[in-house]
């Protein structure tokens, strides 16, 4: 166990101390209040003290007393721990953004960093003849867009081993990000620092297939799902689909429809199932239904490029939504026209 001398922190690191013995759900209610900047800082800090002694978990709450805590036996910090309390309070896509960020001081990754500034076809040309475990970690470290650009300038045969490897990346050790830096620095000049370095998951991977057409993605998952059943499973659950409003809780369904023009959503709903219809006619008034099935016949046929403009608008306001902490997502050619 680390032994820690109270006196001497910083009053940031006493309050992510205070953070960690509170437990998750406390912290989260805190982390609410934050700015992403002083999040970050905190979380770092947290990911920087595995274990709380209990003797430092009373002088905290010594300190800390008059704020209302929950859980002070919680004595387990580290990155999983500022991981989980940053879900609770920013949810599972700005969390993956903040916690990838976070680290021991210092341990920022230069050549990678300078790599992902480039243009998506300069770095395919810089890593196309890497081996799938490097591809698949230069392309964790990258934001969903350009991960998805690079990503598609790939091979069909080298794009299913990569995006296998992407999905089972939870952390690098420093000898492999090592291994790796020293192969891409072969062709990019720049000073390396290599370290240790937290990204890729499931996560990336369900953004990355949302990015993607949906033939490309839908067959990229189900053969990955041959390939690794479990991983494929966890997958899928991160996706979201228009159908997968049918997930979400009444509370938080009515929440995203409020959020909704009539007119988008009428579109949304020519190709949707009658199951989802019914959830969402019984999620507004009974006035605004009768007007909603009404402007849906009125339509007549769609293009199926604009059903599923206005669906992709509709999975955004969910995802913005889910990252303010606003409703929780559940884990569960020729133009074609809808009639």
């Amino acid at each position: 166990m680390i032994d820690i001398d109270y006196s001497k922190l910083s009053r940031q690191q006493k309050l992510a101390v205070f953070l960690i013995v509170v437990g998750p759900d406390a912290a989260a209610d805190v982390l609410k209040q934050l700015d992403d900047a002083t999040i970050e800082l905190l979380c770092r800090e947290m990911s920087t003290i595995p274990v709380v002694s209990e003797a430092l978990q009373q002088q905290v709450m010594e300190e800390f007393g008059g704020i209302v805590a929950q859980s002070v036996n919680s004595a387990l910090g580290g990155l999983t721990y500022a991981q989980r309390a940053l879900e609770i309070a920013k949810g599972d896509y700005k969390a993956s953004a903040i916690i990838g960020r976070v680290g021991p001081v210092g341990t920022s990754i230069e050549v990678i960093k300078d790599i992902s500034e480039m243009e998506g076809r300069q770095i395919y040309n810089l890593i196309k003849s890497e081996q799938p475990q490097t591809i698949s970690f230069l392309l964790s470290y990258l934001d969903t867009e350009k991960c998805t650009e690079v990503f598609t300038l790939l091979s069909p045969e080298l794009r299913e081993e990569v995006v296998e490897r992407l999905g089972t990346i939870e952390s690098t050790s420093l000898d492999l990000v090592s291994k790796i830096v020293r192969s891409l620095n072969k062709h990019f000049d720049s000073k390396v620092r290599p370290t240790f370095h937290r990204s890729g998951g499931v996560r990336v991977v369900a953004d990355l297939l949302n990015g993607l057409d949906k033939d490309t993605s839908k067959n990229l998952l189900a053969r990955l799902e041959e390939r690794n059943a479990q991983l494929g499973a966890a997958i899928r659950k991160k996706m979201f689909s228009f159908e997968d409003l049918n997930r979400l809780q009444a509370v938080d369904l009515q929440r995203v429809l409020r959020e909704i023009d009539s007119a988008s959503l009428a579109v949304a709903m020519k190709s949707a199932s009658e199951v989802l219809r019914s959830k969402i006619y019984t999620s507004i008034s009974k006035r605004a239904a009768e007007s909603l099935r009404e402007e849906i016949d009125l339509l007549g046929p769609v293009r199926l490029k604009d059903v599923e403009v206005a669906q992709d608008a509709i999975i955004q306001v969910v995802r913005k939504l889910e990252e303010e902490g606003s409703i929780t997502v559940e884990s569960d050619g020729a133009e074609s026209l809808v009639t």
